[in-house]
């Protein structure tokens, strides 16, 4: 399998889509570069008094529609390559759901499973300051994403706080409600992914009711996503987290699976017990015959080696990446539609802004209100990738960027090149 670099998989897809809305390459160069990419050192004193240098980055992607906007990774397989492109989709899905935020990412090299709490606390202070001329509630506002949480998100915002001398609730979000975070924010990528995947199944008159889904990933996104599909009525055939998948061709107990997950984040799926479940690999997962196909993991997971396998009907990109654009390709061939990751797992950023407005305005909003601006946002978005995908007779992922990359290019050039 050749080498997967996902910044090439965006610049691709803008590309196409920049051909299709007849702009020329000086229209949108801009837009395939980054405007800053940060690596920093991160020493820390671990627990047995060694001192270990961690790799981190932050990047930039775009802000000319406003402030950068993007998650924090903390995992043992952060790169480069992946920081920039994670920035690229925050800019597309930021515009795509048309709220005034643009692309930034951020990732430190670690294994958070196998830090103690004061190990990782250091590692998000050290590494927040290596970053904070960059981050800002006007500039730059990191959140949580993998092996991130509401936790490191308060230590960042305190760190900030306290090298300004004063509290600054705006700089990140994600953070614990007593911290000025968002009700419902733990909840909204996954809830997102809900709304979609209902749009999706009403525009293919399927009825949601005993549909059979799988979900790949079991953590805040994969773990919010299969239950709320489970509470619309869906059959959730499998699971899965790092361990692997399990399956139950007449439907998992999902309430059990998240109280079991819950009680000690060390349990994994490869160690649950339930009658009749059977244990497969992430693989055969993906693989399995279904209606609805939620990759909720991490990038790259279909692509032009297991694409040609892929039986579901409807595959809804709750991670950011999962399908490549070779996969598209077969997957479009195969008659198999896919929600592109861009809209589906938007829902994060959507209630990111709606708690970064609350603290710059120091006003507090009700969770019925934020789920429900939410679905607002969500169903509007979805209907305008929806028609202007029918209009043009293009797949759903082609017609989100046609939408988003004209937001961002016309941004661009209504700023003009500076000086």
């Amino acid at each position: 399998m050749k080498t997967y670099n996902p910044y090439n998989n965006v610049l691709r897809v803008v590309e196409q889509a920049a051909s299709i809305l007849g702009y020329v390459p000086s229209d949108y160069e801009a837009i395939k570069y980054p405007e800053r990419e940060l690596k920093v050192s991160i020493p820390v004193e671990m627990d047995d008094g060694t001192v270990r240098v961690f790799e981190g980055f932050r990047v930039q992607h775009s802000t000319s529609r406003g402030p950068a906007k993007g998650g924090i990774r903390f995992h043992h397989d952060v790169n480069i390559e992946e920081v920039k492109a994670l920035a690229a989709w925050m800019t597309f899905k930021c515009a795509v759901v048309n709220i005034p935020f643009g692309g930034g990412k951020g990732g430190v090299i670690c294994d958070p499973s196998q830090l103690s709490e004061k190990e990782l606390r250091s590692i998000t202070r050290r590494f927040t300051a290596a970053i904070f001329p960059l981050i800002g509630p006007e500039q730059d506002i990191p959140a949580p994403d993998v092996g991130t949480n509401a936790a490191v998100m308060g230590w960042m915002m305190d760190t900030f706080s306290m090298m300004n001398g004063h509290s600054v609730t705006g700089v990140v979000t994600g953070k614990p409600i007593e911290l000025g975070g968002a009700l419902g924010r733990s909840e909204a990528t996954g809830r997102g992914v809900m709304f979609t995947a209902k749009n999706i199944l009403h525009k293919m008159n399927i009825c949601e009711k005993g549909t059979a889904a799988v979900v790949q990933g079991m953590g805040n996104v994969g773990s919010v996503s299969a239950k709320l599909l489970h509470q619309c009525g869906m059959k959730i055939i499998a699971v899965s987290d790092v361990s692997g998948g399990i399956y139950h061709k007449d439907g998992l107990d999902i309430p059990d699976i998240l109280d079991y997950l819950a009680k000690d984040r060390k349990n994994l799926l490869k160690d649950y017990k339930a009658n009749g479940i059977q244990y497969i690999t992430n693989q055969e997962l993906l693989e399995l015959d279904t209606t609805l196909l939620v990759p909720a993991a991490l990038e790259n997971q279909i692509n032009e080696e297991n694409a040609a396998n892929i039986k579901a009907k409807v595959i809804v990109e709750a991670a950011n990446g999962p399908v490549t654009i070779e996969a598209d390709e077969i997957l479009r061939q195969k008659g198999i539609v896919v929600v592109p990751d861009i809209l589906a797992n938007a829902g994060g950023v959507v209630v990111s802004y709606f708690e970064w407005v609350q603290n710059i305005q120091s006003v507090s909003w009700t969770e019925d209100y934020i789920n429900q601006q939410l679905k607002d946002i969500m169903d509007n978005a979805f209907q305008s990738v929806w028609n202007i995908s029918e209009e043009k007779q293009l797949p759903l992922r082609t017609g989100a960027y046609l939408i988003a990359v004209k937001r961002v290019v016309e941004s661009k050039k209504a700023r003009g090149i500076w000086p």
